[in-house]
């Protein structure tokens, strides 16, 4: 499903008048007919594409996102795939006030970026990769990661950003991230046994001895982050695409 699919986030429409509109065969906004409806939602549907042609033309995905409901920013992946930003953080432990980040790992377009503490993990790198960003994926990075970089990093993300966490949900996928890799055949290979505890541990067996072979461990664990969340997202978009848009068309 592409954002051109959507007339939710038109203002005034609900789930049902979208739905209707795609049962009478507007599945696109090339094939909107304004005496579909009322002449006043006409005005509004009309209004939104419109405005939502132009910020699609312009690469303004952040207009874009800013008129969908809650919850339905997976309907904007498509449109941005390549641009889309997968990442994870690992840290020194929870709380972002007395703890540290250590490895931060971007995946877009097929390439996995990876910035160390004390290497090349600073702000203005940070900002560079989140600028190459249309949209940013998680996994409980609203609540996390997200938060940690801009405590850490004296940092103001205003990038879209599409928890994958509560998509996963939407879908009866509870758990975890490891979880629901297993739920859905995702591997892991070479760091099956690295969990958030160890990748701690990790980090601090090359901080306090210089454990090279540590730190390429969790550089691997953290990067696999980042690669099977695109491997999960695109099963859930899949999904939804089926359970929201294809079952009323």
């Amino acid at each position: 499903m592409r954002i051109e699919n959507s007339f939710i986030a038109a203002d005034g429409v609900g789930e049902t008048t979208e739905r209707r509109l795609w049962q009478d065969g507007a599945t696109h906004w090339d094939e909107f007919d304004p005496s579909l409806v009322g002449e006043k939602t006409g005005e509004r549907i009309q209004s939104y594409i419109r405005d939502a042609r132009r910020a699609l033309d312009d690469g303004d995905t952040d207009a874009l996102a800013e008129t969908l409901p809650s919850g339905s920013l997976w309907r904007l992946y498509e449109n941005v795939r390549d641009e889309a930003t997968f990442f994870d953080i690992e840290t020194t432990g929870l709380d972002a006030a007395t703890n540290d980040v250590t490895t931060v790992s971007f995946h877009r377009g097929g390439d996995t970026t990876t910035l160390v503490q004390g290497r090349d993990l600073t702000a203005d790198a940070l900002e560079r990769e989140l600028s190459k960003s249309a949209m940013l994926v998680s996994f409980n990075g609203k609540r996390f990661d997200q938060p940690f970089l801009e405590t850490n990093f004296d940092l103001d993300i205003g990038t879209p950003h599409l928890d994958l966490m509560y998509l996963c949900k939407r879908l009866g996928l509870s758990g975890g991230l490891k979880s629901i890799e297993k739920d859905l055949g995702v591997s892991r290979e070479g760091v099956e046994d690295v969990d958030g505890r160890e990748a701690v541990r990790l980090w601090k067996r090359y901080d306090q001895r210089e454990d090279d072979a540590a730190l390429d461990r969790l550089v691997k664990y953290n990067r696999l982050d980042t690669e099977n969340l695109r491997v999960i997202l695109d099963d859930v978009t899949g999904r939804l695409h089926d359970d929201v848009f294809a079952r009323h068309v």
